[in-house]
């Protein structure tokens, strides 16, 4: 009987093990198959998705145009004389909040050459200019570009205008222009201006935009029709900024020539014309609704015997333009391969077929003045003084669309 009730007591035993596996197998399989019937994305980590990189949905060009700029002959005394040095004649830019502006633009009125020995005497009697190119590292913080076409940057030959362009493109200055307004090749460039542009993730970025520039000596000979024209070639795809340098010096308005020919730069497609020469401020107008202001007048010079050569006018514009219908992305890329003197921008514009960048322009009026031999911004009432000659209340009033007065 007790070995009957041994065997018993380890069959049950057995049974009770063998259900408790088989409970223990049946949960392990339903886990198993739970896990096998989730979704691959369930069964691994999560792998983020990559955002569509920002697009340009817009882009603002804030430039600040100056008159003629020189530090030779008797601005270089002065700079000498100053512990500041080469740094003299740029010492109070700051004062016109150069960290508002992409851009400062201006004509540079004498060859930069090195070696130069003639007195300032010797150069005011010879009128023979020259800048020395010490002075340049300290431009480059200022400048983004310089018109060369003008009646000085001839002074040292052909080989000083060709060292000038060498010792400004080391410098990162980009220039435009030639002092013979025969070459017409050398009337207009495409420059890689630095611009603020949008995103459409609410970014900005500073980045390059190709604008035309297009500039014409005329004080000893008359700017030939087909160096105009060549503004029409690149209006087709760029926006355009003229900036002549002609015209009697020492008086108020520009003579019947002067203006006809600045209109015919209009008509070829201009945007505004920016003139200088003079040394004198002259008036302004609205000519088939778009800005032409005749001279801007001394911005840094080293005359000082007037009122009026101590005082000019810097014009103050900002550009802005959308998406361009889909081609402002296209207008960037393309950007910093216009830094080049003679580059190939034209040519990829037409190749790509791109649409020309279709802007808003306001237009404004700052006062400068150089007595004292330094340059800074004009007090309050010259400033008035100066917008009176340029007539600016009126001209503001005549501008149309694209255009906007401050």
């Amino acid at each position: 009987m007790k070995l009957r009730r041994h065997r018993g007591r380890k069959l049950l035993l057995i049974g009770s093990i063998t259900l408790a596996l088989c409970f223990i197998v049946s949960v392990l399989a339903v886990v198993i198959i739970g896990r096998s019937t989730h979704s691959p994305a369930e069964k691994s980590p999560s792998v983020a998705t990559t955002k569509p990189a920002p697009k340009p949905v817009s882009v603002s060009v804030h430039t600040l145009y100056f008159g003629n700029a020189y530090w030779g002959r008797y601005m270089n005394d002065w700079s000498m004389a100053s512990p500041l040095k080469t740094a003299y004649p740029f010492s109070r830019l700051n004062e016109f909040h150069r960290d508002q502006y992409d851009a400062w633009i201006a004509g540079l009125e004498c060859p930069t050459v090195a070696g130069f020995s003639q007195t300032s005497a010797e150069e005011d009697a010879t009128l023979s200019f020259n800048c020395s190119p010490t002075y340049l590292p300290e431009a480059a913080k200022w400048f983004t570009a310089f018109t060369l076409a003008n009646n000085h940057t001839d002074n040292q030959g052909p080989e000083g205008f060709a060292e000038t362009k060498q010792h400004l493109q080391e410098n990162n200055i980009q220039y435009f222009g030639n002092y013979d307004p025969y070459v017409a090749d050398d009337a207009c460039e495409v420059l890689a201006i630095p611009a603020t542009v949008s995103y459409d993730d609410g970014s900005t970025k500073k980045q390059a935009l190709p604008l035309a520039f297009c500039a014409y000596h005329g004080v000893f000979k008359i700017p030939p029709a087909d160096s105009i024209a060549q503004i029409n070639k690149y209006a087709a795809y760029f926006p355009v900024v003229a900036m002549p340098h002609m015209g009697k010096e020492y008086v108020a308005t520009p003579d019947e020539l002067k203006t006809s020919i600045y209109h015919s730069m209009i008509d070829q497609g201009a945007d505004m014309v920016l003139g200088d020469h003079p040394h004198w401020v002259q008036t302004s107008e609205a000519y088939k609704g778009k800005p032409i202001f005749y001279s801007m007048g001394n911005f840094m010079f080293d005359q000082q015997d007037t009122t009026e050569v101590t005082r000019s006018a810097a014009i103050d514009v900002t550009l802005k333009a959308d998406n361009n219908g889909g081609d402002l992305e296209k207008w960037l890329a393309l950007g910093d391969a216009c830094k080049s003197f003679h580059d190939d921008c034209l040519v990829k514009a037409q190749q790509q077929n791109l649409k020309k960048i279709t802007a808003q322009y306001t237009i404004g009026v700052v006062g400068t003045n150089d007595a004292g031999k330094i340059t800074k911004p004009a007090t309050e009432a010259q400033t008035s003084a100066i917008l009176d000659r340029l007539h600016w209340s009126n001209t503001k009033k005549q501008l149309q669309a694209p255009f906007t007065g401050l």
